[in-house]
């Protein structure tokens, strides 16, 4: 038997099931679902329709293409690279190699940006946001997303990143109220900003090599290297973000693991005061520094 054929003739139930042990095996972090979403890809299938499809034979092209996502699963490819696609706040949204997965770490800068300007929206009739170093788009749309009068601005260094942001934005609907910039951090933005927020390069250079392979050889490394410690991006855009901000605006940044304090300085020495504490993610780390300019 091939490598081609070992799902062939197998039920739908089966396969998944052989797949997610060739994963844990292999010590893959989320077997189980890793193996449900490649063969409900395959499949064009969601959960519930694997279910009702699990005792269905795989036919041979099926077998073969799921295979292939099984074999670059196995070298460390994540699935959502693997798709071409990840949900962030609901929303699926494509990737590409020039931009990093989004992870629900992020998530947190969104919930604390909606939560931070929940009454002060009313007093903007068409705010305006910024995402710096915008990736796939991931937390621009979010908040597009969630507030529907305003208009947002998203930048980036890379081409390859802002074509992809922008395909994002046609796809969701949002492409009206959504500009794509291509520059160094925020040096290209004119007029003011009520909101910005970023989520920069913040491992320091010498961690890059233990990060997690799937990281490491997949995320584009300029959305990962954030210089000797760090704070390398932090230094260049936050005081270009404060120089932007309206009086009483907002920039909210993600940080890594034991920068929230740095961040919050450097914010201060921009002129910028905390808005709240550090916001933390699901796993207790901080991950979200706010910093409001003076109101006039």
């Amino acid at each position: 038997m091939t490598s081609d054929d070992i799902f062939v003739d197998q039920t739908v139930e089966t396969t998944r099931r052989r797949l997610a042990e060739r994963f844990q095996k292999q010590k893959l972090d989320s077997a189980e679902l890793d193996a449900r979403m490649l063969t409900g890809a395959i499949l064009g299938l969601d959960l519930s329709g694997l279910i009702a499809a699990a005792g269905r034979l795989m036919t041979r092209d099926e077998a073969r293409r799921l295979e292939d996502f099984a074999q670059r699963r196995l070298a460390g490819e994540p699935v959502a690279r693997i798709l071409g696609t990840k949900e962030f706040w609901g929303l699926s949204l494509q990737l590409s190699a020039a931009t990093l997965v989004p992870r629900p770490d992020t998530e947190t800068v969104v919930e604390m940006a909606l939560d931070l300007w929940r009454d002060r929206r009313r007093d903007r009739l068409q705010p305006r946001i910024a995402d710096i170093g915008t990736g796939s788009g991931a937390i621009l749309l979010a908040l597009l997303s969630e507030w529907p009068e305003a208009l947002g601005v998203g930048t980036d260094i890379s081409p390859a990143a802002l074509q992809t942001a922008a395909h994002n934005a046609a796809q969701l609907g949002l492409a009206p109220r959504a500009t794509f910039v291509l520059c160094h951090y925020a040096t290209a933005l004119r007029g003011e900003f009520d909101l910005i927020v970023s989520n920069p390069p913040y491992i320091r250079s010498v961690d890059i090599s233990n990060l997690a392979r799937e990281v490491r050889q997949y995320d584009p490394l300029a959305a990962l290297d954030g210089g000797t410690d760090g704070l390398a991006a932090y230094r260049a855009l936050i005081p270009q973000a404060a120089s932007l901000l309206t009086p009483g605006g907002t920039l909210i940044v993600e940080v890594g693991y034991g920068q929230s304090q740095p961040v919050t300085e450097l914010m201060a020495a921009a002129g910028l005061m905390p808005e709240e504490p550090p916001r933390a993610d699901l796993a207790g780390i901080p991950r979200a520094v706010a910093g409001r300019k003076h109101p006039r």
